[in-house]
């Protein structure tokens, strides 16, 4: 999604699952392991908008 005030927008974080989401029962892939697997792409997308954004402010 290109933004034309900012073509490089800066990561947004993935939504964490709801307590609710989880059924607790045992799936192959539960929300939780998806959640972590995009926060861990956020992470990395978040790094590199960094790196070429190193003027950028530091927050979260």
């Amino acid at each position: 999604m290109s933004n034309p005030t900012h073509p490089d927008p800066r990561p947004q974080p993935p939504e964490p699952p709801l307590p609710s989401d989880c059924c607790d029962s045992g799936c192959a892939v539960c929300v939780h392991d998806t959640y972590s697997e995009e926060l861990q792409y956020y992470r990395e997308q978040l790094k590199a908008w960094r790196a070429r954004h190193p003027d950028a402010d530091t927050g979260a």
